[in-house]
């Protein structure tokens, strides 16, 4: 059986274009635009490309981006001080601030310091406490993500058996929350979880997140399962070329492709999903802000 590809980058764009009809009405209707700061320090590559990247899709949708670069060297003291203008600046309704930080830096200082309310990215501890007892809050953007593309492709995810592997705080434990709130029985798996592969071979949905390359074979997936494959890894790539390199999921996609119902590839699956995300968390955040009606099928 070939597994169904559920296109992550195609998705994406329909998330796009659902943020942008939301933005033009904002404008349209209530003269408001939302506004997504971003906030980095130093010169990472990485991040500098990310960031670039987020610009470029928030003016796509017909929102204002602003985007402060600091210096590696910014004091912590600095840096805090940008978040607090940015928090009282009403024409911002998201902040991110750009990770990871220089090593002086304390992050969770930092990300705390940011209003709960403009919190985009759901890592405020606020934010991770409301999701956690079932309240409204800001998610984060990659379990958001992949949350969307599992209704998208399920309708209802109630009682379906789901295993999430990794218990990062960025992705695995909100990730369970999100599939708690969908009614979902839901396993948090790690490498230290005893018989992993039979934990694995129950679930109805796997959500690879641990940074292993290709960690999760095909024999551990139950037939007609989901899988959606968080991880991004860069290995070596010989059949390139020598010093050639390629991206590879946390699932061993060739094996894991000929038992699952659905899965995502990598590149091209969960990757745009985050950014997307990222914009439906600034007008969600938008409209809480003014009082105005959230939209449809944009968050949790």
């Amino acid at each position: 059986m070939a597994a169904t590809l559920i296109d992550g980058k195609a998705f994406a764009a329909k998330v796009r274009g659902q943020v942008a009809e939301h933005v033009a009405r904002l404008k349209e209707e209530n003269g408001i635009t939302p506004g997504l700061a971003v906030v980095l320090v130093g010169e990472d590559p990485a991040s500098q490309v990310y960031v670039r990247s987020k610009g470029k899709q928030t003016v796509e949708a017909g929102m204002n981006s602003y985007e402060h670069k600091l210096d590696a060297d910014t004091s912590e003291a600095d840096l805090l001080a940008v978040v607090e203008q940015l928090n009282n600046d009403a024409s911002v309704h998201g902040i991110l601030v750009q990770l990871p930080l220089p090593k002086h830096m304390n992050e969770d200082l930092v990300i705390n310091s940011i209003a709960p309310e403009k919190d985009v990215d759901g890592f405020h501890i606020s934010n991770v406490g409301l999701l956690g007892t079932g309240q409204k809050s800001m998610v984060p953007c990659t379990p958001l993500g992949c949350l969307m593309m599992l209704r998208e492709h399920h309708g209802s995810l109630s009682g379906m058996d789901a295993v999430v592997i990794g218990r990062s705080n960025i992705v695995g434990k909100p990730m369970a929350q999100l599939l708690l709130g969908d009614s979902c029985t839901v396993t948090i798996a790690h490498s230290r979880t005893k018989d992993l592969p039979d934990v694995v071979r129950r679930a109805d949905i796997v959500v690879a997140a641990v940074g292993r390359p290709e960690m999760v074979p095909g024999d551990w997936i139950k037939e007609g399962a989901t899988v959606i494959d968080v991880g991004i890894n860069r290995i070596d790539a010989p059949e390139k070329g020598e010093g050639k390199m390629k991206l590879v999921g946390d699932v061993d996609f060739a094996s894991a492709s000929e038992r699952a119902g659905a899965i995502t590839p990598v590149p091209g699956g969960v990757g745009p999903m985050t950014i997307a995300c990222l914009l439906a968390n600034t007008v969600t955040a938008c409209c809480r802000a003014n009082g105005l009606k959230e939209p449809e099928g944009l968050t949790a």
